[in-house]
């Protein structure tokens, strides 16, 4: 059931006047754009955003500088790791050359003393 509960049509169109007659008083009453309140209104908004906009751009700038130091602090560790993986690989290549020379020096005595052992037989012949 409707809250209103009005017995005629002049009682619906009375309050349909009151009301009308209400909201153009309400908008006569509204301070022109030249009031010192509206003034004081409208620069008080005008620094609220600008209060905003500063703080967006803060936050955008520590955004941007977050960003750059972790790709310097992803840099720096890349960086890192591939050094420490050339020492490791000048370490293995340095270990694979000396184990190389120590086999070669140790087929070249195991072959010397062959020869030497060959020698020794033929003298002990003649």
């Amino acid at each position: 059931m409707s809250a209103f509960d009005y017995r005629n049509f002049d009682d619906r169109r009375q309050h349909s006047q009151n009301a009308k007659a209400a909201l153009l008083e309400k908008f006569k009453s509204r301070p022109s754009l030249d009031d010192p309140e509206m003034i004081a209104k409208a620069k008080h908004r005008q620094q609220v955003a600008q209060a905003r906009e500063d703080r967006a751009r803060e936050r955008e700038r520590i955004r941007v500088e977050t960003e750059r130091k972790a790709a310097e602090e992803k840099r720096l560790r890349e960086e890192a790791e591939l050094k420490a993986q050339i020492e490791r690989e000048e370490a293995e290549a340095l270990a694979f050359a000396e184990r190389k020379a120590a086999e070669t020096a140790e087929r070249k005595a195991q072959r010397d003393a062959r020869y030497a052992a060959r020698k020794a037989k033929v003298k002990i012949r003649r």
